[in-house]
């Protein structure tokens, strides 16, 4: 079978859209020669780097949401004590960060606006029921973004160990076939066959 229509075998993909792995269950469903054996090896080899790649990307896309989520968190706490206080409450001292190392004091009276950064520099002022709305919506987007990377992350590790596994029942074939045609002409394996290794190996 040639690589193209490898690739085209199993068009299902998982909820993001990754495509699944080809199983190999018989390797003669996918190669009717040994002619054909490192054209398919090449291509599951381009598979697995596929899955690697996105492997990367996402993990470096869920390292941002577990120090996101947190931040979310804990604002969305600070908004909510904040819509707690009743108006005509003694303001709160509070000391606020300023830059790393530097901080200041700060009286904070009961209020119905809070000020929140939306990134790149911008902030905006909010009325704190839409503040509070805004960022329950930020969490759970965030939440659910987190849940999809790992389940991703998953689905991606098992697709690079189904390739491994076909790898290593092709090249088995592959020698297999070579075994046979050797000793039906009645050569034995060459010093070169028996050094040949899987490409990951």
């Amino acid at each position: 079978m040639s690589a193209a229509k490898l690739q085209d075998k199993d068009a299902a993909t998982n909820p993001r859209g990754i495509p699944y792995a080809p199983f190999v269950d018989k390797v003669e469903d996918y190669v009717s020669s040994r002619a054909e054996v490192d054209g398919t090896m090449k291509s599951f080899q381009e598979m697995i780097s596929k899955y690697q790649f996105m492997e990367v990307n996402t993990q470096r896309r869920a390292a941002g949401l577990k120090e996101k989520v947190p931040d979310i968190k804990k604002t969305l706490d600070m908004v909510q004590f904040l819509s707690s206080r009743k108006p005509g409450s003694d303001p709160i001292e509070t000391t606020f960060e300023l830059n790393d190392t530097l901080y200041a004091k700060a009286a904070i009276p009961p209020t119905d606006e809070v000020y929140l950064w939306l990134g790149a520099n911008v902030m905006l002022s909010y009325p704190i029921v839409e503040a509070e709305t805004l960022l329950e919506s930020k969490l759970s987007a965030a939440q659910k973004s987190l849940e999809n990377c790992e389940e991703d992350l998953d689905f991606l590790r098992e697709q690079i160990t189904t390739l491994e596994v076909a790898t290593a029942r092709l090249y088995n074939w592959e020698v297999t076939m070579k075994r046979k045609e050797n000793a039906e002409n009645g050569k034995e394996d060459a010093p070169g066959d028996q050094k040949r290794r899987l490409p990951n190996g």
